[in-house]
């Protein structure tokens, strides 16, 4: 059988990485996997190296053209109705709205739709949340079924009408990774940024993240201004790339945290670096279940995180990390404060976090229970 995943960006985010491991991990005797997408990027490059084909939709984009849209639209339709796949599986709320719609004047027998967080979470006025709310209802509506990675979401659409037995949550999943040691994975880094050289035996705090509004470094930001007033060694490292690096950047120099806060932009293969981090920070203001959280897990890192999407699913209170509410800076700093002076804690929380990820968000699990959505009658 055909499986068709179509995804907006091609960059490397957790909606790529979901579709990346599903067609990589599927059953090589019973699908044939293509990806369909806009543009090049990782998950092209990725894609092409596992032999896996890609298709790319001029005009697919995450931003809203109307015009774009109605032709990547036309182009769906055809597509479809050329290749004939047996599934097609939508990722992001664009795609999900022309995808699902598409698939059904082409006719495809099935179509599945994952959200990786519902867009009418993020922060926007009242009545644009009601739009995006209906529109992923009329997404839910076209679609056969649809997967959520989080209970959470699952929960928030369970009483809108005519979608009942649609939605199954599937959490995500993720393989070992190959980390490297704490002091390989600093000197590795030292080595790429010398800027870093002199806190090389400091406290270090790490995020992994594009820089987008829903990540919200600027309260992260915002935190660690708070905290160097009684931690003055205290050191933030940002991997990753987006359209907030300069508004960032701005910050930093406004905070005069040049010592302390370091963009470091993308890195290859960056959770292999994770264990030079003391401390994971995530202060997201909208998620669905992110990968990055797991990847930290995996680390034995102890995680401070907000308390949105998914996340509560994963860090729950005194037990895998600490929860803070979304937005308030000081809440975060109390919270990393409390970490950075209790070693122990720290320890606790991370074999802890560790141990819950290995049992529970297994890469097997999640292809495993999406093939079976697959065979479904």
């Amino acid at each position: 059988m055909k499986v068709y995943y179509v995804i907006t960006k091609a960059n490397w985010g957790g909606a790529q990485r979901y579709v990346y491991d599903l067609a990589t991990n599927l059953p090589k005797d019973k699908f044939v996997p293509i990806i369909v997408c806009g543009g090049n990027g990782t998950l092209v490059d990725k894609a092409e190296a596992a032999e896996i084909q890609v298709i790319k939709l001029p005009g697919l984009g995450r931003d809203v053209n109307v015009w774009n849209d109605f032709l990547v639209f036309l182009a769906l339709i055809k597509l479809f109705k050329k290749e004939k796949p047996a599934i097609i599986h939508l990722n992001s709320s664009k795609i999900g709205g022309l995808g699902s719609l598409a698939g059904r004047i082409a006719r495809v027998p099935k179509i599945i739709f994952t959200a990786h967080g519902w867009a009418f979470n993020e922060a926007r006025p009242k009545w644009q949340k009601k739009v995006i709310a209906f529109l992923h209802w009329l997404t839910i509506r076209f679609s056969h079924r649809v997967i959520t990675v989080a209970q959470i979401e699952a929960e928030q659409v369970a009483t809108w009408p005519k979608i009942r037995g649609k939605i199954k949550t599937i959490y995500n999943g993720i393989s070992p990774l190959p980390f490297l040691y704490r002091d390989t994975a600093r000197e590795q880094l030292l080595a790429r940024y010398p800027s870093l050289m002199p806190y090389r035996n400091q406290f270090w705090i790490g995020t992994i993240g594009e820089l987008h509004q829903n990540k919200d470094f600027v309260n992260a930001i915002g935190a660690i201004a708070l905290l160097k007033r009684q931690y003055p060694e205290v050191r933030y490292l940002i991997i990753g790339e987006g359209e907030q690096k300069s508004k960032l950047e701005s910050l930093i120099t406004e905070f005069e945290l040049e010592k302390n806060v370091f963009l470091l932009g993308p890195i290859p293969d960056a959770p292999k670096y994770l264990k030079a981090f003391d401390l994971f920070l995530l202060n997201s203001r909208k998620e669905g279940l992110p990968y990055v959280i797991l990847e930290a897990g995996l680390a034995g890192l102890p995680v401070v995180a907000t308390r949105v999407g998914g996340i509560p699913e994963i860090i729950t209170k005194d037990q895998t990390g600490v929860l803070v509410p979304p937005e308030e800076a000081e809440a975060t700093a109390e919270a990393i404060e409390a970490l950075m002076s209790n070693g122990l804690e720290r320890e606790i929380l991370g074999r802890n976090l560790e141990t819950f990820v290995r049992n529970n968000f297994s890469l097997e699990q999640m292809v495993e229970k999406t093939v079976a959505l697959y065979n479904e009658e």
